[in-house]
């Protein structure tokens, strides 16, 4: 699906002209105006537009908000700070399908810190360690003795205690080849290249990673799996032939003219990209010296990226595709929520007591993700004639795991890390959204091959929301930030 084609010298040569495009892995393009002193007006323009009902759904900005950041927000930075959601097996080795290897970025704060493998014990990588079920694992009484890698690690070994029928389920768990409902390349984690990284420890922020190579994985995502034709450019690419207007005004009506489901599409990733640049914002490297780094929140690199001006009238844009992302694993959340009600699914750790109130805080956030009264309605995607429905699903299905297989790319270890991440929590979404009648027909007290969620699914999907979470909240404190400085 994705053609990648050998780049001429004459392009090499742009993209290496192209540094402050890119000034961070995940940065639009938007061209960089310094020494500009804005105006209280200026200052306040990144939100002046942010408001009203988002396009495609019935849901406005200003209930999102109150929801999220008073409701939801506190809640997902509690569960995702828990044991169980806080370890996250990735490989961050596996080469770039796509293109020769540019090399790892070089740069500290690029730097993944896993878990040793000598921590990792033996039980989990002889077990099968995706299953979160209590069954699967021991009572294990010591574990507060362990390390805190080494309790990362304990997620799922499996114990001679299990019935014969439960390892017969395990068993068909693991031989069932769902690989038509993922809409992610996932990892093998069972690769001796799969590491446990504690994500508390390896935070979302800006790395300084940019240039070229930053700039090329965005560009393929966006030219090469969004639904587009090649000669319709968007806004502020800087290989676009022309500039101006007229590019954004062409690029807009093909958009507008294109079905529901690639619409949404453009827009789950333009949010995706947006979410990431507010992190990046938000965690910025201020000062640095002998002592202990700084980071917090740039208002000067918020607003270079989502301001109006700054933008080219972009920013607003991608804020409310921001919106419009957090609906939809809203409602994935919303959906998915009986699976987790079922008595015998356990968040198991070791840890009893941590697991019974890690599931209650779960089911806490469900409960608030089932009672918001504006939820994006999937029902009105794939709706058509049953086979042209079918094949559309399919080619949106393939278009997004092609994404997944381009986080591979990314030439900081950070950035591949949350990148692959976010992209397998936007994943589990979707298969959870177009998986409602197997999420119906549940049974209630045994497992099931209809539909399942490995652990991984799971950590992926909630701190995905939960980065989704702190961008709206993050947007909060960037509006109070300005306001200050007026």
């Amino acid at each position: 699906m994705l053609k990648v084609t050998l780049q001429n010298t004459g392009l090499v040569v742009l993209l290496l002209l192209l540094g402050d495009f890119v000034s961070g892995w995940f940065h639009y393009s938007t061209p960089h105006h310094s020494g500009k002193t804005a105006s209280d007006t200026e200052e306040q323009s990144c939100f002046c537009h942010l408001t009203g009902v988002l396009d495609d759904c019935y849901c406005d900005i200003e209930s999102i908000d109150v929801f999220n950041n008073f409701k939801v927000y506190p809640l997902i930075r509690k569960l995702t700070a828990r044991d169980f959601f806080r370890y996250y097996k990735v490989n961050l080795k596996r080469p770039c399908p796509f293109w020769a290897d540019d090399g790892h970025c070089a740069i500290k704060d690029c730097h993944v810190e896993p878990c040793p493998e000598s921590k990792i014990p033996v039980g989990i990588k002889s077990g099968n360690y995706n299953k979160y079920s209590k069954a699967v694992n021991t009572d294990l009484s010591d574990l507060s003795d362990l390390s805190e890698c080494e309790q990362a690690q304990n997620l799922g070994a499996i114990n001679s205690t299990l019935s014969n029928q439960s390892k017969e389920a395990f068993e068909d768990w693991a031989r069932h080849d769902d690989a038509q409902d993922h809409f992610c390349e996932l990892d093998d984690e069972t690769s001796p290249d799969a590491e446990y990284v504690d994500l508390m420890l390896n935070p979302e922020r800006y790395t300084g990673y940019k240039g070229p190579s930053a700039w090329r994985v965005w560009n393929s995502i966006y030219e090469e799996n969004c639904f587009k034709p090649r000669s319709v450019y968007r806004p502020l690419n800087p290989l676009a032939p022309v500039r101006g207007e007229c590019v954004s005004e062409a690029f807009y009506n093909w958009l507008e003219g294109l079905c529901l489901e690639k619409r949404v599409f453009y827009r789950l990733i333009s949010g995706l990209h947006s979410s990431i640049n507010i992190h990046l914002c938000a965690e910025y490297l201020l000062e640095e010296g002998w002592g202990k780094a700084v980071w917090g929140p740039n208002a000067q690199e918020f607003r270079r990226r989502f301001d109006p001006a700054e933008a080219k009238g972009e920013g607003t844009r991608r804020l409310k595709n921001l919106y419009f992302l957090y609906l939809i694993e809203l409602r994935a959340l919303s959906k998915v929520a009986p699976y987790f009600e079922r008595a015998f699914i356990h968040l198991y750790t070791g840890n009893t007591r941590q697991d019974s109130s890690t599931k209650d805080l779960l089911l806490q956030i469900l409960n608030e993700t089932k009672a918001f009264p504006m939820h994006f309605d999937e029902k009105s995607m794939f709706a058509g004639h049953k086979i042209e429905a079918k094949t559309l699903k399919e080619e949106f299905r393939l278009h997004f795991k092609n994404i997944s297989r381009i986080m591979d790319c990314v030439g900081c270890s950070k950035c591949r890390l949350w990148g692959k991440l976010q992209t397998q929590g936007l994943g589990t979404a979707l298969k959870i959204l177009f998986s409602e009648k197997e999420i119906k027909n549940l049974p209630e007290n045994t497992p099931s091959k209809g539909f399942q969620l490995t652990r991984q699914e799971i950590v992926a999907l909630l701190n995905a929301f939960g980065r989704l979470s702190t961008s709206i909240k993050e947007l909060h404190n960037f509006r109070t930030l300005l306001e200050e400085h007026r």
